[in-house]
């Protein structure tokens, strides 16, 4: 019997379920009717590869920590279970599009709309940073739009999932993408926090603006090569409407090293919508001005020196010679 078939059966009378509505490497997505409440939601559940790696204690642990988060920007939990070897949890069915939908329709958001959103999901991803919980996993189709506003989708689920997945990936049972992930969720050294988070909203934001996925590759090796050369992608080529100072904060939650990163979503979602206002485009302008006019300055004293060099050297060179005088 297939996953449908099975979950079906272990859900009857609770559940009706209407049809898959998305796939990805880690789990699979049903539409299904809540029949006591009467209300749409969304079934995902888990790849049986994944539940073997994670486990049915820790998952239901890990759940019941996600269950507690409760903020407006966060996507919540409903219900959570296991049947037949698969393990499944209960969410709100969202009728608007993903992230990934709208930049699929517009590829390049205005550069306000683009930090009003950041906003929102900064602000849900602080709220689950500061309940000890990271999300590990932040992309465009884990961002979901209800009324307008960004709601996170698999928080925390994600956290526990990518852990599980990252196994099975070293052991070469499942790949994944790793377009959006931090260098220290690659090694298994690094202590993954919640700078990994602010690494991945840096490169969402970056998408965007310039309507291009950063580091993309053709395979995982050069994604990787590319994260670590810690070349962030030219903003100012694909955008040039949009201010250097967007940019500079951008590099800095996208360095390769999690120390120099900002140290909190709050601090870059702070930083961003600042370096976005009048008053700071028109201050960077400004001492970018006057370090072009010293860079001139130093440039010009240096010509002249260069200048003075070579005629006093000329004149040595040509002059008549001293004549000599012997003194007795």
């Amino acid at each position: 019997m297939d996953t449908q078939g099975r979950l079906e059966n272990a859900l009857v009378g609770r559940y009706r379920i209407e049809g898959e509505i998305g796939a990805g490497g880690m789990a699979v997505v049903y539409l299904a009717e809540d029949l006591k409440h009467r209300r749409p939601v969304a079934i995902k559940v888990l790849r049986p590869e994944l539940s073997q790696g994670l486990g049915t204690e820790r998952f239901h642990r890990e759940i019941e920590a996600v269950a507690g988060l409760n903020h407006p920007n966060i996507l919540g939990l409903h219900d959570s279970g296991e049947t037949h070897g698969l393990l499944y949890f209960v969410m709100p069915y969202v009728e608007g599009e993903s992230l990934r939908a709208r930049l699929h329709r517009e590829p390049r958001l205005p550069l306000d709309e683009a930090i009003r959103i950041t906003r929102e999901i900064g602000d849900a991803l602080q709220y689950a940073h500061e309940h000890g919980l990271v999300h590990r996993d932040v992309k465009p189709e884990n961002i979901l739009f209800q009324a307008g506003h960004a709601l996170v989708g698999d928080f925390g689920i994600a956290q526990v999932t990518t852990q599980a997945h990252e196994r099975l990936t070293r052991t070469g049972v499942a790949v994944g993408t790793m377009t959006y992930m931090s260098p220290e969720q690659l090694s298994d050294d690094e202590v993954v926090d919640r700078r990994t988070d602010v690494y991945a909203l840096g490169c969402l934001v970056m998408e965007m603006l310039t309507g291009e996925i950063p580091f993309e590759a053709t395979n995982p090796h050069t994604s990787l090569a590319k994260k670590l050369s810690g070349t962030a992608p030219d903003l100012k080529a694909a955008r040039p409407d949009v201010p250097p100072t967007v940019q500079e904060v951008l590099k800095r939650a996208m360095a390769v090293d999690a120390e120099e990163r900002f140290p909190t979503a709050d601090a870059f979602t702070s930083s961003l919508e600042r370096a976005a206002t009048r008053a700071e485009v028109e201050r960077d302008a400004r001492q970018r001005h006057r370090h072009r006019m010293l860079r001139t300055a130093v440039a010009g004293v240096a010509v002249i020196l260069m200048g003075v060099g070579v005629w006093w050297a000329g004149t040595l060179a040509a002059g008549p010679s001293m004549a000599r005088i012997a003194i007795l």
